[in-house]
């Protein structure tokens, strides 16, 4: 028992150290996925605007909640035809 106690410390330390260093796959996800309509600083880019990528900034998106987020992220939103559902990318 004692040693699956320390194997599963071990793993949670070896989790706790690695997990923050993978920011760089969610920044080149982004770029690779995102970047192109919502542009480098979620500002939008020409082509987002005219597909009505919303600005980041703007009221509507920071009134959304987690969950609309998500919904928006994984599955297009409620039209399913604002954006490209990612779900099986993140």
């Amino acid at each position: 028992m004692k040693k699956v106690i320390l194997a599963v410390m071990v793993i949670a330390f070896a989790l706790f150290i690695a997990l923050p260093n993978l920011s760089w796959a969610q920044e080149d996800l982004y770029k690779a996925k995102c970047a192109g309509c919502h542009g480098a600083d979620g500002k939008g880019t020409p082509a987002g605007k005219k597909m009505g990528a919303p600005e980041f900034s703007s009221p509507v998106v920071q009134k959304a909640s987690d969950a609309d987020l998500a919904d928006f992220i994984e599955n297009g939103g409620p039209q399913k035809k604002a954006m490209h559902a990612f779900a099986r990318c993140v």
